[in-house]
C-alpha cells in the first residue's frame, strides 16, 4: 500500500541504489570473510638433520621458528595456518609443495638455517629464479641435496641433479606470474630482519630451490642465519632468537595479507574508478596505497614523476611508470624499488579493466 504512493521514477532509483549498495557491501563482506592460507614449512626433519654447525641441528631450530610464526598468524581470524610438519619427521621436498598446492595456499614459506666454511653471518630471503651468483648456487645445491634421501627420487625429479650447476640453472621458471608477489613477501621479511632486528642483511636473492619449484603460489625460502657462526648459532638456538625471528616473519606475512586485501578490492572495483578512456593494453607500477590523499608531486614520492592517484573505495592507489611496453615498465619497477618502494609491483589493464600480468604478456 505504501509503495503505491511513491512515484515510479523515485521507486526505480531507490531500488537501484539499494542494489548497488548491497553489491558493494557483498564484495567487502566476501573480502572480510576470506581466510588467507599460509603454509609454513620447517626445513629438513627426521633422518635429515640439515646442517649441524657448532653442534646445533637445523631441523630443530627451523621447526621451533615455524611454530612461532604459526602461533602469531593463528591469532588472526583472516588467516589459516598449515604446517608441512609439526614434529621431527622426514618430508619429501615434492610433498612439501604438494601440501601447499592441495591447500590452495596464498603463501608458502620455507624456513632454514645456513652454513659456511667461513665465519659468515646474517639472514637472507630467497625467491625462485634463474638469476643467481656462484655463492647463491652453492646454497641452493646444499638445500636441494636432500632429494637423494627420498624414495624414487630419480623418477620423481626426472633427471634433476642437485649437484649439477647446469641442472640447477637450467630449471624453468614455473612461478613467473607469482614472482612479483614472492619478491614483495621476501622484501617485507628481509626488512624486518635487517631494520627491526638489526641482523646482518644478506638481501633478497633469487635462486633455484627445489622446494620452491614445487609450489604454484607466491613462495619464499628464509635462511635465518648461519649455525656455523658461533654467535649467530647461539642466538638462533635460543628461545629469544627463535621468538624474534619467528615474529619478524609473521609480521611480514600479516602486512602482505593486508596489502593483498586492498588489491582484492582493487580487482572488483578498478573498472569503475580507473581511467576508462584507455582502449588498449597498458602496464603500471603500483608503488603504494592507503587512506591518505597525497598530492602527486615528485617530492612526495622520493623524486618519482608522473604519479597517478586512483581512489578505490575508501583507499587511494598510487601508480608510476604508465607504459604499453612491458620491458619499459620493468625498468621503471627497478627504479621504483631502488627509490625505496620495495613492495612495488606491476599491474596490467586492458580497456580500463585489470587483468593478470601473465595474460597481458600473452596478448603482447
Amino acid at each position: 500500500m505504501i509503495l503505491k504512493s511513491i512515484p515510479k521514477n523515485l521507486l526505480f532509483y531507490t531500488v537501484s541504489i539499494t542494489l548497488i549498495l548491497c553489491f558493494y557491501s557483498g564484495i567487502k563482506t566476501v573480502n572480510a570473510q576470506k581466510k588467507y592460507v599460509v603454509v609454513i614449512d620447517a626445513g629438513h626433519g627426521g633422518k635429515d638433520p640439515g646442517n649441524l654447525g657448532n653442534g646445533y641441528k637445523e631441523k630443530n631450530i627451523a621447526l621451533k621458528v615455524a611454530k612461532v610464526v604459526g602461533a602469531e598468524l593463528a591469532k588472526r581470524k583472516d588467516m589459516k595456518v598449515i604446517y608441512t610438519r609439526k614434529t621431527d619427521v622426514f618430508i619429501d621436498l615434492w610433498k612439501r609443495g604438494d601440501i601447499a598446492n592441495e591447500a590452495k595456499a596464498d603463501v608458502f614459506v620455507s624456513i632454514h638455517c645456513d652454513s659456511h666454511t667461513s665465519n659468515a653471518y646474517g639472514a637472507g630471503t630467497f625467491v625462485l629464479g634463474l638469476r643467481g651468483n656462484k655463492q647463491n648456487l652453492e646454497i641452493a645445491k646444499r638445500e636441494n641435496a636432500v632429494v637423494f634421501m627420498e624414495d624414487n627420487y630419480k623418477e620423481r625429479y626426472k633427471g634433476f641433479d642437485p649437484n649439477s650447476a647446469e641442472s640447477v640453472i637450467g630449471l624453468s621458471l614455473l612461478q613467473e606470474e607469482n614472482l612479483d608477489k614472492s619478491l614483495e613477501i621476501a622484501s617485507l621479511v628481509q626488512f624486518n630482519f635487517a631494520k627491526k632486528l638489526k641482523r646482518n642483511d644478506r638481501k633478497v636473492k633469487q635462486d633455484n630451490f627445489q622446494v620452491l619449484r614445487e609450489t604454484i603460489m607466491p613462495s619464499v625460502l628464509v635462511e635465518l642465519g648461519f649455525l656455523t657462526n658461533k654467535k649467530e648459532g647461539r642466538y638462533l638456538n635460543s628461545k629469544t632468537g627463535q621468538s624474534q625471528m619467528g615474529k619478524a616473519i609473521a609480521t611480514a606475512l600479516i602486512k602482505y595479507v593486508n596489502n593483498l586485501k586492498l588489491n582484492t578490492i582493487d580487482d572488483s572495483e578498478i573498472a569503475i574508478e580507473e581511467t576508462l578512456q584507455e582502449d588498449s593494453l597498458v602496464f603500471k607500477i603500483q608503488i603504494s596505497s592507503g587512506k591518505s590523499k597525497i598530492e602527486t608531486k615528485s617530492y612526495n614520492f622520493k623524486g618519482l614523476k608522473n604519479i597517478e592517484r586512483v581512489k578505490i573505495g575508501g583507499y587511494y592507489k598510487y601508480y608510476y611508470g604508465h607504459s604499453k611496453d612491458y620491458q619499459s615498465v620493468q625498468k621503471k619497477l627497478k627504479i621504483a624499488r631502488q627509490k625505496g618502494y620495495k613492495s612495488a609491483f606491476v599491474v596490467a589493464l586492458k580497456n580500463g579493466k585489470k587483468i593478470s600480468v601473465k595474460e597481458a604478456r600473452k596478448l603482447l
